[in-house]
C-alpha cells in the first residue's frame, strides 16, 4: 500500500519537476523624448516632437527555456514593438523577433524571423549601440524608390550561431523568399559572420547574398571593429550594399568613442554615407547618459548630416527617421532630443 501511494505522489509531482526545468521571462523597454528637429527642406521649418525610441525602440517580449536533459535545451523568443509616445504598435506584431529553436554543445539554431549576420557585426561596431540619431542604424533603411540597402531581420529563416571556441563564433543563416514562380529569383538570402571577442577587443566580419533579380544577385557587407580600455571605448565599421546592376552601390563607414565615469556616459560618433552616384552625407552625434538606477536612465543628444549638392540622406534613430523629400538636395537636418529609458 506504502508503495502505491509513493507511485501516485511521483506521478502527481511530475508536472512540477517539468515545470521547474523551465522557464519563462517578461522584459522591455519604454523609452520617450521630446526634441526639436528640422530636415532643412524647402517650405518647411522646425518642430517640436513627443517620440518614442530615441536611444533604444520601445518594445515588450516573451522568452524563455526548457532543459531537454544532456545539455540540450528548447527556446523561444517573440518581441515586439511599442509606441511609447501614442500606445500604438507595428502593423506585424512580433515583427521584431519570433523564434523557437534548440542551444546545446553545438551552439544555437533558430527557425523563425531573426536578426540577419550582418546585424549582429553592425550594433557590436556602433559606439552608439544602434542608439540616438545617427547610427549605423541608417543602413537598413531603404528610402521609398531607392535600391535595397542592408537586412537587418529574416523572416521565413532557419539560423546557426556555434558557440564561442578560443573567443571565435561562426553564424549563419538562410532566408526563403517562398516565391513559386517559375525561372524567376527566389528572393532566398544565404548569409554568414565570422565574429571575435576577447578582453574588451573585437573584429566582427559579414556577408549577405540574395537572389533578388533573375539577372544577378544582390550582395551585402561588413567589418567593424571595437576596443574597451579603462573608461574609453572606441568602435568603428563600414558597411556595404551592392544591388544587381550598375551605379547603385551604396556605403557606410562610422567611428565613434564613449567615455563613462561613474554614472555619467558621454558619446561622440561620426557617420558617413555615400552612394555610387556621387551623393555623400556627413553627421555627427553628441549623446549623454546618465544612470538613475541599474533599469532606468535619462539622457540628451544633438545629431547633425550634411548633404553634398546630390545627397538626400537622413537621419535614423531606433524607431524614428528624419527624412527629406527626394528633391531635397543638400539639404542638413539636425535634431536635439531629451529622455528618458526604464528597462524591466
Amino acid at each position: 500500500m506504502k508503495q502505491k501511494l509513493l507511485a501516485v505522489a511521483l506521478v502527481s509531482a511530475l508536472p512540477l519537476f517539468a515545470h521547474a526545468q523551465s522557464s519563462v521571462t517578461v522584459y522591455g523597454t519604454l523609452d520617450a523624448s521630446i526634441g526639436v528637429e528640422n530636415n532643412d527642406a524647402p517650405g518647411t521649418e522646425s518642430r517640436t516632437v513627443v517620440q518614442s525610441g530615441t536611444q533604444s525602440a520601445s518594445r515588450i517580449g516573451f522568452r524563455g527555456t526548457e532543459d531537454l536533459g544532456n545539455g540540450l535545451k528548447a527556446l523561444f523568443n517573440i518581441e515586439a514593438s511599442i509606441a511609447a509616445d501614442t500606445g500604438g504598435t507595428d502593423s506585424n506584431l512580433w515583427q521584431r523577433r519570433a523564434v523557437v529553436g534548440l542551444q546545446g554543445d553545438f551552439g544555437t539554431l533558430t527557425v523563425g524571423r531573426e536578426y540577419s549576420p550582418i546585424a549582429a557585426v553592425a550594433a557590436a561596431s556602433d559606439i552608439l549601440g544602434h542608439g540616438f540619431y545617427g547610427s549605423s542604424l541608417v543602413v537598413f533603411n531603404t528610402p521609398t524608390g531607392a535600391q535595397p540597402r542592408l537586412t537587418r531581420r529574416l523572416s521565413n529563416s532557419v539560423n546557426y550561431k556555434s558557440n564561442a571556441v578560443s573567443g571565435f563564433t561562426v553564424g549563419a543563416a538562410y532566408s526563403t523568399g517562398e516565391s513559386n514562380i517559375q525561372d524567376g529569383p527566389t528572393g532566398d538570402l544565404a548569409g554568414v559572420s565570422l565574429e571575435y571577442a576577447n578582453a574588451g577587443f573585437y573584429l566582427g566580419a559579414g556577408y549577405h547574398q540574395i537572389e533578388r533579380l533573375a539577372s544577378g544577385d544582390d550582395k551585402e557587407y561588413g567589418v567593424g571593429a571595437g576596443y574597451k580600455f579603462g573608461p574609453f571605448e572606441v568602435r568603428a565599421g563600414y558597411l556595404a550594399a551592392n544591388p544587381e546592376g550598375g551605379n547603385n552601390k551604396y556605403e557606410q563607414a562610422n567611428a565613434g568613442v564613449s567615455y563613462e565615469v561613474g554614472v555619467n556616459k558621454f558619446f561622440l560618433n561620426y557617420n558617413q554615407q555615400e552612394l555610387e552616384t556621387g551623393a555623400k552625407g556627413r553627421g555627427v552625434t553628441l549623446a549623454y547618459s546618465y544612470t538613475l538606477s541599474k533599469r532606468t536612465n535619462v539622457y540628451a543628444s544633438y545629431a547633425k548630416l550634411r548633404n553634398n549638392d546630390l545627397g538626400t540622406f537622413s537621419l535614423t534613430s531606433p524607431a524614428n527617421t528624419i527624412a527629406l523629400p527626394a528633391t531635397a538636395f543638400g539639404a542638413d537636418p539636425q535634431v536635439y532630443n531629451l529622455g528618458i529609458r526604464h528597462s524591466f
